[in-house]
C-alpha cells in the first residue's frame, strides 16, 4: 500500500521556543492554533518523539528527525549509561537537562521508556540509543 503525501526522514517544523544550542534533545510535537511546532518536554512522561537536528530561536523553522525502532539515534545524554539500559527523560524540572535522557533511576517515579543504550555513555555524550517506545514505567 502506499500513501500520498507523506514524508521519511528529517522535517522542517517551527520552533515553539527557543531552541538554540540543543541538538540531540528530545523534542515533542506541539501546536499553536493548528499550525504545527515542536517543544522541549515539559513532563517526564511526555511522547517526546523527535530528535532536534538542528536548533533555532523560536519560531524559527528547525530540523528534527522521527525516532523510529528501525534507525538508531543519538541523544543528549544526563548522567552514565550502559548498553542495554532503558532511557527516559531526564528531570525536566532542571531547565538544562530537558530534552535529554538518563538510565531509568532507581527513585520512585513515573517516567516513559524512550529507548534503548547501544553503548556507554557519559554525562553530556550524544550517547547511541535505538528508539523502543516501552511506555509508561512506574518505580516504587
Amino acid at each position: 500500500m502506499s500513501q500520498s503525501n507523506t514524508r521519511v526522514g528529517d522535517i522542517r517544523v517551527l520552533a515553539g521556543e527557543d531552541l538554540t544550542g540543543m541538538a540531540a534533545r528530545l523534542v515533542k510535537m506541539t501546536h499553536d492554533t493548528g499550525v504545527p511546532k515542536v517543544k522541549l518536554p515539559a513532563a517526564n512522561t511526555d511522547y517526546a518523539f523527535y530528535v532536534l537536528i538542528e536548533g533555532g530561536v523560536d519560531t524559527a523553522l528547525v530540523s528534527v528527525k522521527p525516532v523510529e525502532a528501525g534507525r538508531n539515534v543519538r541523544v543528549a545524554l544526563k548522567g552514565t549509561c550502559n548498553p542495554g539500559d532503558v532511557l527516559v527523560l531526564a528531570d525536566v524540572a532542571t531547565a538544562t537537562d530537558k530534552g535529554k535522557v538518563r538510565a531509568l533511576p532507581t527513585v520512585a517515579g513515573t517516567y516513559r521508556g524512550l529507548a534503548i543504550a547501544e553503548q556507554a555513555g557519559v554525562d553530556g555524550q550524544w550517547v547511541l540509543a535505538r528508539p523502543a517506545m516501552i511506555g509508561v514505567l512506574t518505580v516504587t
